[in-house]
């Protein structure tokens, strides 16, 4: 009986540890850990898959739920009040610092969460623990926006979702009220927060109406662009945790509504062949063979093929909207959105949306940060917090928090320097 039990334990170590192990590059932050948290998520995927093979739910319903856990409700504390309310018609959640002296300015932040434009909530899991924090140690006013999700809306849903939550906000008698200083506003997001967070900056900068404009942008490894899923970091970490290459396809197309059978022709850049004349003129804002540092292309060649079809950018007109790929935006517009952060993981297939996007930013006259972290990968920020404590987390929270508070500090000392003046 011992020698059955023996041989029971030992098997079920065995298929676990095959499970669960998967190679990761040597450079990765705590890789052992990283393997436990994918095989986690893995199993959840499959979950899902099954789920909406048997009509029970959609896939994507079935990772929203289990990825969202509850944490802390409304509160109002001796620093900190958090509050869900409404702007713009928009579900958010407001954290505001409540520690200063009667009638003192305080920076703000609009924020939007990561998850595929589909997962994720302002109000759960390390998004809620991360706007806290923000708001404690800036001691700010942080709009975290509870967007609508795919697959209930679709683009461009989740973005007017963004853009009106952003405009309320900005409007000076609101700000007057929350007292946020309106020389200190930011907006920021990770992921496909990134992604809202970017084609946000584009649109309040262009926007006559808006008359107090956001003065800093902070992207956290943004998904940027649709037209090619062989950049280098896209080929490099294709099967690098948490976030695969066809899941982010997959995350692309239920935010474009897009008939899922065509991650095949994207995944191998078919919708960008070269005899796709409608592509042509956004080719030079996603050639990263000129815009990216030479450590990130070495090995690496473009994926053109010759040939290919024109049913992808014919069915999804989001492909070559700039709303939905902010990196296709033109010079002229990128030259008036805001000093930029954006944070970078090595080991994450969205690196080089991010490192092209402040290559651009640059060329167009804007002051960009670049954060890049060798040991990262896609996600640790929000790994900073309990259960997790990634390592690499807790450094990319830091960097991201100070970089906020000396810039938005800098903008302060410069708004009163020529004010004086």
């Amino acid at each position: 009986m011992m020698k059955v039990a023996f041989a029971l334990t030992v098997s079920l170590v065995a298929v676990t540890a095959y499970y669960f192990y998967i190679p990761l590059p040597s450079t990765i932050s705590e890789p052992w850990k990283l393997m436990l948290l994918d095989g986690i998520f893995r199993g959840i995927v499959h979950v899902g898959k099954l789920a909406h093979w048997l009509g029970i739910c959609h896939f994507i319903q079935v990772l929203d739920y289990t990825v969202t856990l509850d944490t802390l409700g409304p509160v109002t504390n001796d620093n900190l009040r958090v509050t869900d309310t409404a702007v713009g018609g928009v579900n958010v959640r407001l954290y505001e610092w409540t520690g200063g002296a009667e009638g003192e300015l305080k920076r703000g932040v609009v924020f939007f969460h990561g998850g595929g434009w589909a997962l994720g909530s302002a109000k759960k899991g390390s998004y809620d623990v991360l706007c806290r924090k923000m708001a404690e140690d800036l001691k700010a006013v942080i709009l975290s926006v509870e967007y609508r999700l795919a697959p209930v809306v679709r683009f461009p849903d989740q973005y007017e979702d963004a853009v009106r939550a952003s405009k309320h906000f900005l409007q000076p008698e609101v700000l007057a009220r929350f007292s946020v200083d309106p020389e200190r506003v930011a907006v920021s997001g990770d992921s496909a927060g990134g992604n809202l967070a970017a084609a946000v900056a584009q649109q309040v900068a262009m926007d006559s109406s808006v008359t107090v404009k956001f003065k800093v942008q902070s992207l956290i490894y943004p998904a940027l662009q649709t037209l090619d899923f062989n950049t280098p970091s896209y080929q490099q970490n294709q099967n690098v945790p948490i976030l695969y290459r066809v899941l982010m396809v997959r995350f692309w197309l239920e935010y474009l509504n897009a008939d899922l059978s065509l991650i095949d022709p994207l995944l191998i850049n078919n919708h960008t062949a070269l005899d796709q004349s409608a592509v042509d003129p956004h080719r030079p804002k996603v050639d990263w063979a000129s815009l990216l540092p030479a450590e990130f292309r070495e090995g690496y060649e473009p994926v053109l093929q010759a040939l290919g079809t024109s049913r992808p950018v014919e069915e999804i007109p989001g492909l070559l909207d700039v709303r939905a790929a902010p990196l296709l935006a033109e010079r002229d517009v990128l030259s008036r959105t805001p000093r930029a952060f954006i944070l970078t993981c090595e080991h994450d297939v969205l690196r080089d949306d991010g490192l092209m996007y402040g290559s651009r930013l640059e060329e167009a006259g804007v002051d960009v940060t670049i954060d890049h972290h060798g040991d990262g990968f896609h996600g640790c920020l929000t790994f900073a917090f309990w259960p997790t404590h990634f390592k690499v987390g807790k450094r990319t929270l830091a960097n991201y928090i100070s970089w906020l508070d000396q810039t938005c500090s800098l903008f302060l000392g410069l708004f009163l320097s020529s004010d004086h003046e």
